[in-house]
Formats: structure tokens, sequence, C-alpha cells
């Protein structure tokens, strides 16, 4: 018969305990220095390392919560003081903690440099100039261009005889492109696949573009005439 093993061992609970209570008061603590961190960064996400006489602590937030609070001795030695994977070692945890101290000194220092920082900052801000001068230009102008070209949709929609339809055309090296439904223009397109929408069912075009292609638009017309022409000229000479 086996002789049982009786050997005494040492119980860790307590030391485990303590080193949990200790991790709890330091998560408490860094904690709010995260969540000031959060608020002066300006971000839900973020980190930020503090240098001390014995090395550097380095503070990563998520949502404004603590995820990670790591000490890092002059030494090489490297502890996750808070941690969400595990608990520290706890003799690595007693030599980080002798310089958390100095950690909270070096975040102190850190927000009290940024005190002040926008005393000298002026917010007496020029008026911004209101746009609605151009806009009423910008939108008289396309106006206009919709009342061409729902005219020349109508004549498009009368000689084609069918529901949509499109007209073409290049003038000075640009496609034109008009797309009609019935006798309504659905787009003028300048510029083709990935062109600049003159007219659209969405949304007006930027001033800056209308300046820039409105010049473009009497020949664009010119071309829609001289293709009623030539279709007129085909005509010609029939006799029934």
């Amino acid at each position: 018969m086996t002789e049982a093993i009786d050997f005494d061992f040492a119980d860790t609970a307590a030391v485990a305990e303590r080193r949990d209570e200790v991790v709890a008061a330091v998560e408490s603590h860094a904690g709010r220095i995260a969540r000031e961190l959060a608020l002066l960064q300006g971000g839900d996400y973020g980190q930020e390392a503090f240098n001390t006489p014995r090395g550097t602590w380095t503070v990563k937030y998520e949502g404004g919560a603590l995820q990670y609070l790591r000490y890092e001795g002059n030494g090489g030695s490297e502890t996750y003081v808070v941690s969400t994977k595990r608990q520290p070692d706890p003799t690595e945890l007693a030599t980080a903690m002798q310089d958390y101290e100095s950690f909270v000194e070096s975040y102190n220092d850190y927000v009290e440099s940024r005190s002040g920082v926008l005393d000298d900052v002026s917010t007496d801000f020029p008026e911004p100039h209101e746009t609605s001068g151009v806009v009423a230009e910008r939108d008289r102008i396309v106006d206009r261009i919709r009342e061409v070209c729902d005219e020349i949709a109508v004549q498009l929609h009368r000689y084609d005889g069918t529901d949509y339809g499109t007209f073409a055309t290049t003038v000075s090296g640009t496609r034109w492109e008009l797309k009609r439904e019935l006798d309504r223009t659905s787009y003028l397109r300048v510029g083709g696949e990935g062109g600049v929408y003159l007219l659209s069912q969405y949304e007006p075009p930027a001033a800056p573009d209308v300046r820039q292609l409105v010049g473009g638009f009497e020949g664009f017309v010119e071309s829609y005439n001289d293709y009623v022409a030539e279709l007129e000229s085909d005509l010609d000479g029939i006799s029934l």
C-alpha cells in the first residue's frame, strides 16, 4: 500500500487576494486618468505614454474606458499592471507600484502643460459671406439650360417615338450626353462616365462647374440643330 505523501506547501490565496485588491484600486484610479485623457484628446480611443525616472507608463483607452496600464522599466522589464487578459505577477506588480506615484505626477505635468494653451486663441472670427447670390445666379443659368434641354427632349420624343432615349455629341473634344424619359430631361452629362452632371434628378451642379461648362452648351445645342437639319435633308426629295 502506497504511503500518503504529507508535505506542507504555502497557500497563495492571501498573496493573490492582496494582488487583486491592489490591481482593483489601480484600475479605478487609472480609469479616471483614462477618462480625462479621452476628454482632453477629444476621442474615445487612444493611448498616451508618460515617462518617469524609472521607466515609462502607457495608458490605453477604448470607448473612454481603461484598456490597459503598462509599465516598462528602464531595465527592459514590462508589466501590465491593469489588463483585460490576465492579472500581473505579484512581484512585478510590487516593482511597478514603487513608480506609480511618479506616473501620476507625470500625468499631472502633462495636463498642466496644456492648461491655458487656448487662452490667447481668438474667437472673433470674420463673418462668412453668404452664397445666396451665387446660388441664385447658378439656378437661373441651370433653369435656362433645363428649359432648352426639355424642349430638345420634347422634339426627340416626338421624332423617336420611344419612352427613353439619348442624344450625344462631342463639343470641343468633350462628350455631351442628354438622356430623356418621355419628353423630359433626365440628365445632361458632360465628360462621359464620371463626368459632370449639369442637369440631374438629384442635385444641382456646383457653381464653378456651371461657369466652366456653360460656354460649351451653345455648341451642344448647335450640334443638336445640325442633327435635326440632317434628318430634314434626308427626307428632302422624297416624293410619294
